[in-house]
Protein backbone atom coordinates (compact mmCIF):
# COMPACT_ATOMS: atom_id res chain seq x y z
CA UNK A 1 0.00 0.00 0.00
CA UNK A 2 1.20 3.68 -0.54
CA UNK A 3 0.74 6.14 2.75
CA UNK A 4 -0.40 9.45 1.79
CA UNK A 5 0.60 12.16 4.68
CA UNK A 6 -0.46 15.47 4.15
CA UNK A 7 0.67 18.93 4.92
CA UNK A 8 -3.11 20.55 5.71
CA UNK A 9 -1.94 23.70 6.34
CA UNK A 10 -0.26 24.12 3.15
CA UNK A 11 -3.25 22.75 1.15
CA UNK A 12 -5.36 25.31 2.91
CA UNK A 13 -3.17 28.34 1.88
CA UNK A 14 -2.77 26.54 -1.56
CA UNK A 15 -6.35 26.61 -1.78
CA UNK A 16 -6.97 29.80 -0.49
CA UNK A 17 -5.38 31.16 -2.79
CA UNK A 18 -6.50 29.21 -5.99
CA UNK A 19 -10.20 28.98 -5.44
CA UNK A 20 -12.96 31.39 -5.97
CA UNK A 21 -14.33 32.74 -2.36
CA UNK A 22 -17.22 30.64 -1.43
CA UNK A 23 -19.47 31.61 2.11
CA UNK A 24 -22.05 29.82 4.15
CA UNK A 25 -25.16 30.33 5.15
CA UNK A 26 -24.04 32.40 8.28
CA UNK A 27 -21.48 34.49 5.62
CA UNK A 28 -18.89 32.60 6.98
CA UNK A 29 -16.06 31.94 4.27
CA UNK A 30 -15.38 28.50 3.48
CA UNK A 31 -13.91 28.52 0.39
CA UNK A 32 -10.34 27.12 0.89
CA UNK A 33 -12.01 24.23 3.27
CA UNK A 34 -14.40 23.17 0.47
CA UNK A 35 -11.26 23.51 -1.89
CA UNK A 36 -9.09 21.05 0.54
CA UNK A 37 -11.60 18.73 0.59
CA UNK A 38 -12.74 18.08 -2.71
CA UNK A 39 -9.25 17.44 -3.79
CA UNK A 40 -8.64 14.68 -0.60
CA UNK A 41 -12.01 13.11 -1.91
CA UNK A 42 -10.64 12.71 -5.81
CA UNK A 43 -7.61 11.46 -4.14
CA UNK A 44 -9.98 8.97 -2.46
CA UNK A 45 -11.65 7.77 -5.37
CA UNK A 46 -8.65 7.32 -7.15
CA UNK A 47 -7.93 4.51 -4.76
CA UNK A 48 -5.37 6.56 -2.28
CA UNK A 49 -7.41 5.42 1.19
CA UNK A 50 -4.17 5.63 3.53
CA UNK A 51 -4.25 9.32 4.37
CA UNK A 52 -3.14 11.19 7.43
CA UNK A 53 -3.40 15.18 7.74
CA UNK A 54 -1.26 16.80 9.63
CA UNK A 55 -2.55 20.65 10.54
CA UNK A 56 -1.00 23.86 12.45
CA UNK A 57 -4.08 24.57 15.39
CA UNK A 58 -1.96 27.82 16.04
CA UNK A 59 1.12 28.77 13.75
CA UNK A 60 3.33 29.61 16.81
CA UNK A 61 5.15 26.64 18.13
CA UNK A 62 7.86 25.93 20.78
CA UNK A 63 10.51 27.34 17.98
CA UNK A 64 9.16 30.72 18.52
CA UNK A 65 10.90 30.65 22.36
CA UNK A 66 13.93 29.24 20.97
CA UNK A 67 14.44 32.30 18.23
CA UNK A 68 11.95 35.64 18.66
CA UNK A 69 11.47 36.02 14.56
CA UNK A 70 10.17 32.91 13.77
CA UNK A 71 6.92 32.71 12.16
CA UNK A 72 3.97 33.46 13.37
CA UNK A 73 0.41 34.14 12.49
CA UNK A 74 0.64 37.76 11.96
CA UNK A 75 -0.24 38.94 8.31
CA UNK A 76 -2.33 35.56 7.98
CA UNK A 77 -5.83 36.66 6.50
CA UNK A 78 -8.80 36.98 9.04
CA UNK A 79 -11.24 35.31 6.70
CA UNK A 80 -8.33 32.37 6.02
CA UNK A 81 -7.39 31.93 9.56
CA UNK A 82 -10.73 31.26 10.86
CA UNK A 83 -10.88 28.22 8.66
CA UNK A 84 -7.69 26.26 10.41
CA UNK A 85 -10.37 25.07 13.08
CA UNK A 86 -13.19 24.51 10.07
CA UNK A 87 -10.52 22.53 8.59
CA UNK A 88 -9.85 20.16 11.57
CA UNK A 89 -13.88 19.60 12.13
CA UNK A 90 -14.70 19.21 8.35
CA UNK A 91 -11.62 16.71 8.34
CA UNK A 92 -12.71 14.79 11.20
CA UNK A 93 -16.53 14.47 10.06
CA UNK A 94 -14.88 12.98 6.86
CA UNK A 95 -13.52 10.35 8.30
CA UNK A 96 -9.88 11.15 7.59
CA UNK A 97 -7.39 11.02 10.51
CA UNK A 98 -6.11 14.37 11.37
CA UNK A 99 -3.56 15.59 13.78
CA UNK A 100 -3.91 19.09 15.34
CA UNK A 101 -0.48 20.34 16.13
CA UNK A 102 -0.34 23.28 19.17
CA UNK A 103 3.35 22.64 20.65
CA UNK A 104 4.81 21.11 18.01
CA UNK A 105 4.59 22.03 13.95
CA UNK A 106 2.46 20.31 10.76
CA UNK A 107 6.13 19.54 9.75
CA UNK A 108 6.76 17.43 12.67
CA UNK A 109 3.84 15.50 12.23
CA UNK A 110 4.53 14.87 8.84
CA UNK A 111 7.81 13.78 9.96
CA UNK A 112 7.23 11.74 13.01
CA UNK A 113 4.08 9.80 10.69
CA UNK A 114 6.66 9.64 7.79
CA UNK A 115 8.77 7.72 10.82
CA UNK A 116 6.38 5.26 12.16
CA UNK A 117 4.76 4.27 8.68
CA UNK A 118 8.70 3.71 7.32
CA UNK A 119 8.63 1.23 10.47
CA UNK A 120 5.41 -0.65 8.82
CA UNK A 121 6.80 -3.44 6.21
CA UNK A 122 3.06 -3.23 4.45
CA UNK A 123 4.27 0.07 3.71
CA UNK A 124 5.45 -0.13 0.05
CA UNK A 125 5.75 4.04 -0.25
CA UNK A 126 5.04 7.12 1.97
CA UNK A 127 4.53 9.95 0.30
CA UNK A 128 4.83 12.95 2.33
CA UNK A 129 2.38 15.79 0.72
CA UNK A 130 4.27 19.27 0.62
CA UNK A 131 6.62 20.84 -0.76
CA UNK A 132 8.19 22.76 1.94
CA UNK A 133 12.14 21.79 1.65
CA UNK A 134 11.98 21.12 5.49
CA UNK A 135 10.34 17.82 4.76
CA UNK A 136 13.16 16.86 2.43
CA UNK A 137 15.53 15.58 5.62
CA UNK A 138 12.51 12.44 5.74
CA UNK A 139 13.23 10.97 2.52
CA UNK A 140 14.53 8.21 2.18
CA UNK A 141 15.50 6.30 -1.02
CA UNK A 142 12.94 5.70 -3.35
CA UNK A 143 10.43 4.60 -0.57
CA UNK A 144 9.68 7.73 1.44
CA UNK A 145 9.17 10.49 -0.58
CA UNK A 146 7.83 13.92 -1.20
CA UNK A 147 5.31 15.09 -3.37
CA UNK A 148 4.17 18.76 -4.59
CA UNK A 149 0.79 18.07 -5.38
CA UNK A 150 0.51 21.65 -7.02
CA UNK A 151 3.01 21.25 -9.68
CA UNK A 152 2.45 17.29 -9.75
CA UNK A 153 6.22 16.14 -9.23
CA UNK A 154 7.78 13.70 -6.75
CA UNK A 155 11.44 14.09 -5.40
CA UNK A 156 12.73 10.68 -3.91
CA UNK A 157 16.56 10.71 -2.49
CA UNK A 158 18.30 11.30 -5.79
CA UNK A 159 16.12 14.35 -6.54
CA UNK A 160 16.83 15.92 -2.54
CA UNK A 161 21.05 16.08 -4.12
CA UNK A 162 20.34 17.03 -7.11
CA UNK A 163 17.67 19.72 -6.10
CA UNK A 164 19.56 20.52 -2.88
CA UNK A 165 23.21 18.87 -3.34
CA UNK A 166 22.89 17.47 -0.05
CA UNK A 167 21.13 14.24 0.91
CA UNK A 168 17.92 14.45 3.16
CA UNK A 169 20.18 14.23 6.19
CA UNK A 170 21.89 17.09 5.67
CA UNK A 171 19.07 19.50 5.36
CA UNK A 172 18.95 20.50 8.55
CA UNK A 173 22.65 21.40 8.22
CA UNK A 174 21.78 23.01 4.48
CA UNK A 175 19.46 25.19 6.32
CA UNK A 176 21.45 26.17 9.19
CA UNK A 177 23.68 28.04 7.12
CA UNK A 178 21.50 29.24 4.27
CA UNK A 179 18.42 30.33 6.27
CA UNK A 180 14.81 29.55 5.57
CA UNK A 181 12.97 32.26 4.84
CA UNK A 182 9.53 31.29 4.99
CA UNK A 183 10.09 30.09 8.85
CA UNK A 184 11.75 33.15 9.78
CA UNK A 185 15.35 32.58 10.34
CA UNK A 186 18.34 34.36 8.09
CA UNK A 187 21.14 32.06 6.58
CA UNK A 188 24.93 33.38 7.77
CA UNK A 189 27.05 35.46 6.07
CA UNK A 190 28.00 34.65 2.65
CA UNK A 191 26.08 31.05 2.31
CA UNK A 192 23.06 31.82 -0.03
CA UNK A 193 20.18 29.54 -1.06
CA UNK A 194 20.14 28.31 -4.32
CA UNK A 195 22.78 30.34 -5.76
CA UNK A 196 26.29 29.19 -6.93
CA UNK A 197 27.53 31.17 -3.42
CA UNK A 198 26.21 27.82 -1.99
CA UNK A 199 27.77 25.35 -3.93
CA UNK A 200 31.20 27.36 -4.05
CA UNK A 201 31.34 27.76 -0.26
CA UNK A 202 29.96 24.02 0.54
CA UNK A 203 32.92 22.89 -1.50
CA UNK A 204 35.65 24.51 0.46
CA UNK A 205 36.15 22.51 4.02
CA UNK A 206 38.27 26.06 4.89
CA UNK A 207 35.55 28.62 3.98
CA UNK A 208 32.92 25.67 5.80
CA UNK A 209 34.97 25.61 9.21
CA UNK A 210 36.07 29.41 9.25
CA UNK A 211 31.84 29.34 9.07
CA UNK A 212 31.11 27.15 11.84
CA UNK A 213 34.01 28.50 14.20
CA UNK A 214 32.37 32.02 13.77
CA UNK A 215 28.70 31.20 13.90
CA UNK A 216 28.89 27.96 16.04
CA UNK A 217 25.76 29.22 18.50
CA UNK A 218 23.92 30.49 15.69
CA UNK A 219 25.00 27.51 13.95
CA UNK A 220 23.49 25.36 16.42
CA UNK A 221 20.19 27.09 17.32
CA UNK A 222 19.51 27.39 13.56
CA UNK A 223 20.21 23.50 12.69
CA UNK A 224 17.94 22.81 15.87
CA UNK A 225 15.33 25.22 14.07
CA UNK A 226 15.66 23.41 11.36
CA UNK A 227 15.69 19.69 12.79
CA UNK A 228 11.84 18.31 12.68
CA UNK A 229 10.62 15.85 15.50
CA UNK A 230 10.24 12.79 15.21
CA UNK A 231 8.97 11.44 18.24
CA UNK A 232 5.63 12.52 18.59
CA UNK A 233 3.37 9.18 19.05
CA UNK A 234 0.75 10.25 16.94
CA UNK A 235 -1.02 6.21 15.34
CA UNK A 236 0.81 2.85 15.92
CA UNK A 237 0.36 0.88 12.72
CA UNK A 238 -0.66 2.35 9.02
CA UNK A 239 -4.11 0.21 9.67
CA UNK A 240 -5.03 3.63 11.69
CA UNK A 241 -4.95 5.36 8.29
CA UNK A 242 -7.01 3.56 6.39
CA UNK A 243 -9.92 5.58 5.91
CA UNK A 244 -13.01 3.98 6.81
CA UNK A 245 -15.39 6.41 4.77
CA UNK A 246 -17.58 9.74 6.16
CA UNK A 247 -18.97 9.80 9.86
CA UNK A 248 -22.55 10.68 9.57
CA UNK A 249 -21.49 13.91 10.46
CA UNK A 250 -20.41 14.63 6.88
CA UNK A 251 -23.46 14.95 5.58
CA UNK A 252 -24.02 18.47 6.67
CA UNK A 253 -21.04 19.24 6.29
CA UNK A 254 -21.17 18.75 2.49
CA UNK A 255 -24.29 19.97 2.22
CA UNK A 256 -23.07 23.36 3.62
CA UNK A 257 -20.37 23.30 1.28
CA UNK A 258 -22.45 22.80 -1.95
CA UNK A 259 -25.21 25.61 -0.47
CA UNK A 260 -21.67 27.58 -0.28
CA UNK A 261 -20.91 26.49 -3.82
CA UNK A 262 -24.00 27.55 -5.39
CA UNK A 263 -24.11 30.65 -3.63
CA UNK A 264 -21.07 32.09 -5.09
CA UNK A 265 -22.17 31.35 -8.26
CA UNK A 266 -25.40 33.38 -8.45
Amino acid sequence: MDVYLIDGTYELFRHYFAVPSAKDDSGREIGAVRGVLTSLLSMMKAGETYIGVATDHVIESFRNDLWPGYKTSAGIPADLHAQFPLLEDALAALGVVVWPMIEYEADDALASAAAIAAGDPRAERIVVCTPDKDLAQVVSGTRVVQMDRRARTIRDEAGVIAKFGVPPASIPDYLALVGDAADGYPGLPGWGANSRTWAVNAARPAVLSATLEAHRELVLLFRNLATLRTNLALFSNVDQLLWPGPTPAFAEVGARFDRAARAAKV
